[in-house]
């Protein structure tokens, strides 16, 4: 008993440090503030949110039309959730809380939704469609027309979410169906696979035209970069050029291999790793994970790794920031609105769905995390911005969180709405000033 105390308050220490944890002008307490009744959340000083709307699902993304009206996704994950398609919502009284609620395409289970070009992008499972507007109808005119057809079905990391940048470029993550390409899924000692077979169509970002449809990945795709395992976190940046990417981090380092990792191990490793999308780069998976207490990339046990072994440093990219392992970056934005205070400006907003599998250390994530880029790269320190969706201070099972955020998008005012899978509830957060 001692010797894990002595552990959890090192962990403690180390994430804090390791993680470059801040106290920037618009910090978060989680110590002292509690989540508001309302809303069920804690925000900065500053800051207010009103429950934009409860929707009826698993909820997923969201995107926001020039006119102000908010889209969001729903599907149907792992028999949870009964709707699908995506919801269509307005605020017309300006009171923060959605008065119009409607629903289309309700027969296809999505995550990824983006505005591009008139057109507002949806990522299912298995393809990318588009939907045509015609005035100041919240309905989109017509059938969906598909972009991209022909991904992998798999029952594991299958949601597409997808980036489009200034030059018609069209990138879709396709996640991995293994946890880390194992002879035998989860299997004590399994040996790794290698070469890993996932890497050939999955595991990894696709480039597509965004403006041409019936594309399939087949015939039109261009394998971008390898060794993602998900990127469900992926986003375009106009401000700097860039792609930018989180990935999720394999999980049941101890439970596959206790004789090289402690239980306290694997639930802070691996890393969760936020990269910039290059051309024709290897991220690491399966052979390596990112070792943040450490700062080095290690090789995965399946590979002939011990916990000790470093990975050829050359032939991987290094993330640009990390963070404790487990917690899930399911969206990012890149804030450039003018309502925020400057300091928030072209910097990248963080959801974390939360973890599954961190005991026995508490469950952790369930959050909105903020961090501060200089140029293009982030400073290397976050802080907490948005928190207590979880809603118990201790959290041991995730099934008992009340919330668990993953989506955001910035409206045409400004504010920014995020969204909860559990709940289906979507909130509006607005600076208010101190």
């Amino acid at each position: 008993m001692q010797k894990f105390l002595l552990f959890s308050i090192f962990i403690l220490l180390s994430s804090s440090l390791l993680s470059d944890v801040i106290q920037g002008p618009y910090y978060l307490d989680n110590a002292n503030i509690d989540r508001d009744p309302i809303t069920d959340i804690a925000l900065p000083t500053g800051f207010e949110a009103t429950v934009f709307a409860d929707v009826d699902g698993y909820a997923r993304h969201i995107a926001v039309r020039d006119d102000g009206t908010v889209y969001l996704a729903l599907t149907v994950r792992m028999g949870r959730g009964s709707n699908m398609g995506i919801v269509a919502m307005q605020d017309t009284d300006n009171d923060g809380t959605a008065d119009i609620i409607e629903s289309f395409a309700t027969h296809i289970p999505g995550t990824a939704l983006q505005f591009y070009d008139n057109y507002l992008y949806f990522g299912s499972k298995t393809a990318i469609y588009r939907f045509e507007f015609e005035g100041d109808n919240i309905l989109p005119i017509g059938d969906p027309e598909i972009v991209v057809d022909g991904f992998p079905e798999q029952g594991r990391h299958e949601a597409k979410t997808f980036a489009i940048d200034d030059q018609d470029n069209l990138f879709v993550n396709v996640g991995t169906p293994s946890n880390s390409c194992a002879e035998e899924f989860r299997t004590i000692d399994s040996p790794g696979m290698d070469p890993c077979p996932h890497l050939e169509i999955q595991s990894g970002v696709w480039k597509f035209s965004a403006s041409t449809l019936n594309q399939t990945q087949a015939d039109d795709g261009i394998k971008f970069a390898t060794g993602i395992r998900n990127a469900v976190a992926i986003e375009w940046s106009d401000e700097h050029k860039k792609i930018y990417f989180l990935n999720h981090g394999r999980d049941a380092l101890f439970l596959l291999y206790p004789e090289f990792y402690s239980a306290e191990d694997s639930a802070e490793l691996p890393s969760e790793e936020m990269h910039i999308l290059t051309e024709g780069a290897d991220y690491g998976w399966p052979y390596t994970y990112f070792d943040h207490m450490k700062g080095q990339r290690m090789l995965a046990p399946e590979y002939g790794g011990n916990g000790q072994v470093v990975a050829d440093e050359d032939k991987y990219q290094t993330p640009i920031a990390n963070f404790p392992g487990h917690w899930a970056p399911n969206d990012m934005m890149f804030y450039k609105g003018d309502q925020f205070p400057e300091y928030f400006k072209n910097g990248a907003f963080v959801v974390w769905h939360g973890s599954w599998n961190r005991a026995p250390i508490q469950q952790a994530g369930y959050k909105v995390t903020f961090s501060p880029f200089i140029n293009d790269m982030p400073t290397g320190d976050w802080q907490d911005f948005a928190n207590k969706f979880a809603g118990q201070r201790v959290l041991e099972n995730p099934a008992d969180a009340v919330h668990r955020p993953t989506g955001i998008a910035e409206g045409i005012n400004g504010e920014v709405y995020v969204s909860s899978t559990v709940s289906g509830r979507v909130w509006q957060i607005k600076y208010v000033g101190e």
